[in-house]
């Protein structure tokens, strides 16, 4: 990589040495391990139990968790790089690191007391995979109107509820649950738990038939007064709406990734097919239109690509990055699925066969725009920022 003067700021998509290597190795993996059973996972709806050993053994489950507690020792933006790249192949497979190292690692990173980082890091490190369990069936982008309820038992408590479309909840050994002591508190009373898979009383429910994303497991988790102890808070009673919003706005910055590298993915496979298929005596790519459709679909990838870039360098710097974050999301959510959807026009009726990868991706991309925060929810905290800017 040429080097720049010592005045000049690096490009926000310019990758240290390190960042490059590891960027080339996850892209290695995807292409030659998950890419073969793409096709399969997402016809059967499952996760190859192989491929979870090998995300765990690549470090790819613990990217920026500290060495002394079983993780890699990386940086968040290496999270980013990593979904990204496995989303270019499977967003599917994409997700499930992300919520393993934006959600549940960062969580229990910045939240949990030397005891929990020391008994569930290295879990989360080695094999356990995390599950975050926020979302109800009827609280919608009202996450924190929760029903599931924690009565003090003792000096632990009883949590019955239900919780409804969690991510990788199929495989799971510990759940972050969300609940709250006091209803009539409001958010104030609601409280995150970290919950083991075999814990009594606590049991996965149905298992979803998705549009998309099917690799990843979404599964509704059930609990019948489910007992865990008071050392099983994760931060504060009553600050669990606290924990939830920073983590979220992290993990948002993971779905722009994912969604970035969707879109990649989908413009990579539709530029290869231009410049092979032939119409009219010349490959396609020669006709202006879909030069024009290619140049568009670029333009907004590189777009995207800043924002996403942006969010992430600014959290790994300890700088404001929540309007980031939404803009990086919004934005590239939008994009994956015009640039998914016109992937499959370029490549016309190939395009829309089941065998085709644009359409899986076509599929994978409409989620960006409604896990962790739907995009009215991303304009929501656009505007609130920019209206406290401006008072």
């Amino acid at each position: 990589m040429a080097s720049l003067p010592e005045t000049c700021a690096a490009p926000l998509t310019m990758l240290s040495d390190e960042e490059q290597l590891f960027q080339a190795s996850v892209r290695q993996f995807s292409r030659e391990r998950i890419a073969p059973h793409v096709r399969s996972m997402d016809g059967d709806g499952t996760f190859r139990p192989d491929l979870l050993r090998e995300l765990f053994e690549l470090g790819l489950m613990a990217i920026d968790v500290r060495k002394d507690h079983g993780g890699q020792g990386g940086t968040f933006f290496q999270s980013v790089l990593a979904i990204e790249a496995l989303s270019a192949v499977d967003p599917g497979i994409g997700v499930i690191v992300d919520v393993q190292n934006t959600l549940i690692n960062n969580a229990i990173g910045q939240w949990g007391t030397p005891e929990q980082k020391k008994e569930y890091l290295p879990r989360l490190a080695s094999a356990s995979l995390g599950a975050y369990a926020l979302s109800e069936a009827h609280s919608g982008s009202d996450a924190f109107a929760l029903s599931t309820k924690a009565v003090a038992v003792g000096t632990g408590y009883h949590l019955s509820g239900s919780k409804s479309w969690i991510t990788n909840a199929a495989e799971a050994d510990i759940f972050l649950i969300f609940a709250t002591v006091d209803p009539s508190a409001g958010y104030r009373g609601i409280t995150c738990f970290l919950v083991n898979r075999d814990t009594p009383g606590l049991r996965i429910g149905k298992k979803e038939d998705k549009l998309g994303v099917r690799a990843a497991s979404t599964c509704e988790v059930i609990l019948e007064g489910v007992y865990v102890r008071g050392d099983q808070v994760l931060g504060e009673t009553g600050k669990g709406y606290k924990a939830a919003m920073e983590t979220l706005n992290e993990g948002r910055i993971g779905i722009a990734a994912q969604m970035l590298g969707l879109a990649q993915g989908a413009l990579d496979y539709a530029l290869n097919y231009a410049k092979q298929r032939k119409q009219f005596g010349k490959v396609i790519s020669e006709f202006q239109g879909v030069q024009f459709e290619l140049a568009e679909m670029a333009t907004q990838i590189e777009a995207g690509r800043l924002l996403c870039y942006n969010a992430a360098r600014l959290r790994e710097a300890n700088l404001p990055f929540v309007k980031q974050a939404a803009m990086a999301k919004y934005f590239c959510s939008m994009i994956a699925e015009e640039v998914a959807s016109k992937a499959v026009e370029i490549c016309g009726g190939v395009g829309f066969m089941k065998n085709c990868p644009v359409e899986k991706l076509y599929r994978d991309a409409k989620i960006g725009s409604i896990y962790e925060g739907t995009s009215n929810m991303q304009r929501l905290t656009i505007a609130k920022a920019l209206l406290a800017a401006s008072a």
